[in-house]
């Protein structure tokens, strides 16, 4: 399957800020769209441009406790939250709400660098893209999970 969305960080040397522009590939038209951006004001601090919309960092990591292994955000005022799978390198999407339809949203898998999106949940793809790799980083990083 062909890559859906791609970042772009054009780099500034001796610079932890910067802007991450993110676009979307349109399937009916096969050009790449402007989806939005995140400011960086540090590696660990940013605010987050869907178009508009402007989410600061923390409201897409939330913790509910100091002690948690998960990272919520909302989307179309509903909660979801990104976990760590069992073997410790991938992540798990899941709504906090239940449905008929099962709570698990999207999986990134680290072996094959894939992230799989349930089909319904398309509507807030930018959304899970952009969080799935925002927490990759903060894994990656310093800042930790």
């Amino acid at each position: 399957m062909p890559s859906l969305s791609k970042f772009y960080h054009p780099l500034i040397a001796g610079s932890d800020s910067g802007v991450t522009y993110f676009e979307r590939m349109n399937c009916a038209t096969s050009l790449w769209e402007p989806a939005g951006h995140v400011e960086w004001s540090s590696n660990h601090s940013a605010n987050v441009y869907f178009g508009l919309e402007r989410v600061p960092l923390r409201e897409l990591r939330r913790l509910k406790k100091t002690t948690s292994k998960s990272r919520r955000f909302k989307a179309n005022g509903t909660d979801y939250r990104w976990k760590l799978a069992d073997n410790g390198f991938d992540l798990i999407c899941v709504s906090t709400q239940i449905s008929a339809f099962g709570r698990n949203v999207a999986e990134w898998s680290n072996e094959r660098s894939t992230l799989r999106v349930v089909e319904r949940f398309e509507p807030i793809l930018d959304r899970l893209v952009v969080t799935c790799i925002l927490n990759l980083w903060m894994k990656r990083t310093a800042a930790g999970w």
